[in-house]
């Protein structure tokens, strides 16, 4: 069982049956026993299991074990005491009697009876605060952006006012590292890097999501991502990505003097075995969308329901000097709203139009119920520099409004 360490002036007190009229007496070791072992999990987002072994004195009979804390956050209803076993050739049968709280301490007593002097392995094992993670990446993409090598990097911050010495940290997933943790220190540490994996570039257009980057224009903002699949066969895939924070770079060229250019950074989300990653690199400046409504009508059904027919129409310019696909994003909850000028808050019945004129229909993968994505092949700009203009058009029935 992983576990972990970490408390502050921990004591262990064995404590011996006094001779005289049978009283009791916490006797404290003047040197603790030292740590055997030490665990830090790291797993769980919001707690820091702790687990620590050490070997703890006993004689026959009755004794007391202490285990006592101060300024450290730990958690008293989550500690766990258990016996692993007997140390050295003696054999003895040691068991946990009852566990009692000292008045107004921040201590537990543990009462252990032993059948013979000698010495037992102990297990404690806690939950403590103030001991945290958090990850974050480097990412570099090739100057061809069809690939990007990825390094991952798990930072420990230590405030739980103690010190650890040669610790195992452990994430929950890829290695396990053996490092001293000092106190109040901030390391960081690198936990993988993946090579050459396979990335989209992406150009999106969502008036719902993006909004417009010139409203009485209505031209549309166009944010460019980088998308990268967590999966085996884009070289990922051993274990989701944790949330993080990002920095993206771009290779220099052969002549540049700069091993790489920094290009921005994001939040990478959580991203689970086969799902994908985006990240933000900005707002495409080169790529002009302007939507436009070409026809909003509505045609009687029965009493007060009627068909609402809206046709949106997109011209769209690419001023690169490369071709690029731009993915339209359409929200039928969004179009029902600036049709109707009003949200009915029920979901949207429709059916799309013979005017549609997108090539290869929706994107099924992407597209749902309440959304459609469409994928548009823009050609790259001509040697005069001019953009061939394409104007697409998406017609949508909404029915049974009122």
């Amino acid at each position: 069982m992983r576990t972990i360490e970490c408390l502050r002036r921990i004591g262990f007190l064995a404590a011996v049956i006094a001779i005289a009229g049978g009283v009791d007496a916490r006797i404290k070791l003047i040197t603790l026993p030292p740590r055997e072992r030490v665990e830090i999990q790291l797993d769980h987002p919001n707690a820091t299991l702790v687990e620590e072994e050490r070997i703890v004195p006993l004689v026959k009979g009755e004794n007391q074990v202490d285990f006592s804390w101060a300024n450290t956050q730990i958690d008293p209803e989550t500690i766990v005491f258990r016996v692993i076993a007997p140390v050295g050739e003696k054999k003895i049968d040691v068991k946990v009697l009852s566990v009692s709280y000292p008045p107004n301490e921040a201590a537990l007593v543990w009462s252990v009876g032993s059948s013979d002097s000698g010495s037992a392995r102990v297990r404690i094992s806690y939950i403590l605060g103030n001991l945290s993670k958090s990850f974050n990446y480097r990412a570099v993409a090739s100057r061809d952006e069809a690939s990007l090598i990825l390094s991952q990097y798990i930072r420990l911050q230590n405030f739980a006012n103690e010190e650890f010495g040669n610790t195992s940290l452990w994430a929950g997933f890829g290695q396990e590292f053996h490092k001293p943790v000092g106190l109040n220190e901030t390391k960081e540490m690198l936990m993988g890097k993946f090579e050459k994996v396979p990335i989209r570039k992406t150009y999106t257009a969502s008036v719902q999501e993006f909004g417009y980057l010139d409203q009485p224009q209505n031209k549309l903002r166009i944010p460019m991502h980088y998308v990268l699949k967590n999966d085996k066969a884009n070289n990922l895939g051993a274990a989701p990505l944790p949330y993080g924070k990002v920095r993206i770079f771009i290779e220099g060229g052969e002549k540049s003097k700069e091993a790489s250019t920094f290009l921005g950074e994001d939040w990478g989300k959580f991203t689970p075995i086969d799902d994908e990653m985006k990240l933000y690199l900005g707002v495409a400046q080169d790529i002009v969308v302007k939507r436009t409504i070409d026809r909003n009508e509505n045609q009687r059904v029965a009493g007060n329901l009627f068909n609402q027919t809206v046709v949106i129409k997109y011209e769209i310019e690419n001023f690169k000097d490369q071709a690029v696909t731009l993915a339209i994003a359409e929200s039928l909850r969004q179009i029902r709203n600036e049709a109707l000028g009003r949200d009915t808050g029920r979901d949207v019945e429709w059916e799309l139009g013979k005017e549609t004129t997108f090539s290869g229909g929706p994107d099924k993968e992407k597209s749902t119920f309440d959304q459609l994505v469409f994928h548009v092949k823009l050609p790259a700009r001509g040697a005069d520099g001019k953009a061939e203009k394409s104007i697409q058009k998406l017609q949508v029935i909404l029915k049974n409004e009122w």
